[in-house]
């Protein structure tokens, strides 16, 4: 007889696959920093994409960027009960060798984004972090410029709403410096 699992978790023996990215305008702090991931495995497929940290923020780097890739997409196993094998693959060498343990983490900025990625990671269980070359990264790439668009547009709109001039109520056919008068 099968054992009875709580609904929702998922248990299988094929690995979930997970490709993730980041990206950040300008590269370095102080733009827009966004994600990207998809999930692929035995009925399971999900994308997902959007701002890692606000925009603005000293903390909107092309680094920070690409772990909340991957915090996200772990996040999201997390929150519909996944365990099981997991691969995760990234084009950040950073990342990935940092999760590996091949690289120490010595960005205290990146310190609190490496311990939560390694917390998720040992919720699931078996996670293998492994960096793969930009073009076999595509999707979740083009997720992470996406958000990186729609960021810029957010942005513009936001803009061009500020410049306009406040719209003058006019109340029943008096304009809104005319005094009313009770009768």
């Amino acid at each position: 007889m099968d054992a009875q699992l709580p609904r929702g978790t998922v248990v299988t023996g094929l690995p979930v696959r997970i490709h993730f990215d980041g990206a950040c305008e300008p590269p370095r702090g102080g733009g827009v920093a966004t994600y990207g991931f998809t999930l692929e495995g035995p009925e399971l497929e999900h994308e997902e994409f959007g701002l890692a940290v606000p925009p603005g923020s000293e903390r909107a780097t092309n680094n920070v960027a690409e772990y909340v890739g991957a915090i996200r997409a772990l996040e999201f196993l997390v929150s519909i009960g996944y365990r099981g094998p997991v691969l995760v693959f990234g084009d950040s060498q950073l990342v990935i060798r940092q999760m590996s343990g091949e690289y120490e983490v010595r960005a205290e900025h990146l310190r609190a984004y490496h311990e939560h990625l390694g917390a998720l990671a040992a919720r699931i269980g078996d996670v293998q972090f492994q960096w793969v070359p930009r073009e076999e990264n595509a999707r979740a790439d083009e997720l992470s410029k996406r958000a990186i668009a729609e960021a810029r547009r957010d942005a513009e709109l936001r803009e061009r709403l500020a410049r306009r001039p406040p719209v003058q109520p006019e109340i029943r056919g008096l304009a809104a410096d005319d005094t009313a008068r009770p009768d």
